[in-house]
């Protein structure tokens, strides 16, 4: 074959990233369709099928999946005897792939990877750098290369622990997912790592999710060794827990359960855990010396048409609710919510509140009350969009900025996942409501979304205050005024261990 040259590696990873941006993996499809028709609690399946026809309209238009479109993984295995044509450190041409990938006008990516991450915390603007593992085969004449991208509500949920030998792997999988709530967007994929030393085990659960969803093939044959059984047992029960889809209570939690393990230390039982969310995304391809890798497009009939049920969704004007009348919304309702709502993330919440310890009015003459405030940061629109993709961030990083929020006299929040008793409890105290939107829905969500305009704190960029008109948007009551939240009662309905 011939050279393996800097452009091909360059335009083969940017390439990656926008494939995997706005493509599923067949596979995982695949299994979310299966999640789909076999489910049946409600509230699931509704959110199981928006997260299929989000990932249809994504595959149709070329837009992100999610609106957190992820910092980038590279698996890299490089053969000693590939004829590489470069003149740069590896890591410079990869990340200037990434970079080029991210920055794509066509389909612009959001940028939210930060240089000093315990001190300023600057956004780097392209999503670079990327984390990357190099191998190496001497045999080889070829460049092997998997791109992920992982979203930071998934990665935030990884577990790392060293069990002594005697212990159970089994028992610290499961007591972890029963604690770990919805805010990594299931149902996804589990990847474990068992044994080598800390930073190996993490490794491999990091590349145990790379591979095919294949735990019915399993099934269907029967476990061989101690790893295969581990994760027949894992599958099983963890979707015996009732956590479901978004946490809303269901039969599905995980579509797989990979696991890779390395001999360790007689003394010691290192295992880590890191789940996939329902924006799972890599690819896996190679470079030989005869140009850029090229990715097939899948067939859009691998999606079937989905129609939401709307017999049991209520149409609400935001305008029409008022702290008095909120109470008529329960735990579990589904919602289409037309008007104007706000938006805030980690980084505005935490100016709001040192303006509101000053004394000082925010900018631009931005009021907060009576309004719902939304827990998104969108992608940069492209040709006409209003907004990108805009799906919801994980809600309980806003659990301590909550009190003060409710002080400032918000009516509501919308975000995803379950918030902490103690805000809970706030909900309560102050009549208030949290509703919660699909996670791995974001172009779906975008839809509704007829208008948008900075307010406040540009310089934070997609953590800006936005108002958006939304028309039509899907949500779920998740915490009603009566303090009543659809992520206790849900699971604890489909529960069966």
């Amino acid at each position: 074959m011939g050279k393996i040259t800097e452009k091909d590696i360059i335009d083969s990873i940017a390439d990656a990233c926008q494939y995997i941006s706005f493509y599923h993996p067949e596979d995982f499809v695949k299994g979310m369709v299966e999640a789909y028709e076999k489910e049946q609690s409600e509230s699931a399946k509704n959110a199981i099928g928006q997260i299929l026809i989000n990932s249809k309209m994504c595959a149709m238009g070329h837009r992100p999946l999610c609106q957190d479109t992820g910092s980038v993984n590279i698996f890299i295995k490089v053969g000693l005897k590939a004829d590489l044509d470069i003149s740069r450190d590896l890591d410079e041409i990869l990340n200037e792939g990434v970079a080029k990938g991210y920055t794509d006008p066509d389909n612009t990516l959001r940028y939210s990877v930060v240089a000093d991450p315990a001190g300023a915390r600057t956004n780097t603007k392209n999503n670079t750098p990327a984390v990357i593992h190099y191998s190496v085969d001497a045999n080889s004449d070829k460049i092997d290369i998997t791109v992920a991208a992982k979203g930071g509500g998934s990665e935030n949920k990884s577990k790392f622990t060293v069990l002594n030998p005697s212990d159970s792997v089994y028992d610290w999988v499961m007591e972890n997912v029963r604690n770990m709530g919805a805010g990594w967007c299931p149902p996804g994929i589990l990847g474990i790592g068992i044994g080598g030393n800390p930073e190996k085990s993490m490794l491999l659960a990091k590349e145990a999710l790379m591979g095919h969803v294949d735990i019915h093939e399993l099934k269907a044959r029967g476990a061989q060794n101690a790893i295969e059984e581990l994760r027949l047992r894992l599958y099983e029960d963890i979707n015996k827990i009732g956590i479901g889809a978004q946490g809303l209570g269901g039969q599905t939690t995980v579509l797989d359960v990979k696991i890779l393990d390395y001999p360790c230390h007689a003394a010691s039982l290192p295992v880590a855990m890191i789940p996939n969310c329902a924006a799972t995304r890599h690819i896996h391809f190679e470079l030989e010396g005869s140009g850029p890798a090229v990715f097939n497009k899948p067939d859009l009939d691998l999606w079937p048409d989905i129609e939401l049920p709307m017999d049991t969704i209520k149409r609400v004007n935001i305008e029409d609710i008022t702290h008095e009348n909120l109470s008529q919304f329960k735990s579990g309702d589904t919602l289409l919510l037309s008007g104007k709502i706000l938006t805030a993330r980690d980084a505005a919440h935490k100016k709001i509140v040192e303006y509101k310890n000053a004394g000082k009015p925010l900018p631009n003459g931005v009021d907060l009350r009576d309004r719902f405030i939304y827990y998104v940061g969108p992608v940069d629109p492209v040709r006409d969009e209003v907004v990108g993709p805009a799906g919801p961030t994980t809600s309980t990083r806003m659990d301590k900025f909550t009190k003060d929020m409710m002080e400032i006299g918000i009516m509501g929040m919308i975000g995803k996942a379950e918030r902490k008793q103690p805000t809970i409890d706030l909900i309560k105290e102050y009549g208030s409501i949290y509703l919660i939107a699909t996670g791995g829905a974001a172009y779906l969500i975008s839809q509704s979304i007829k208008g948008a305009k900075t307010l406040a704190f540009e310089e934070l960029g997609m953590e800006a205050i936005y108002e958006f008109e939304v028309k039509d948007m899907p949500v779920t009551v998740a915490v009603d005024s009566s303090g009543e939240s659809i992520h206790t009662t849900g699971p604890a309905k489909w529960r069966t261990i």
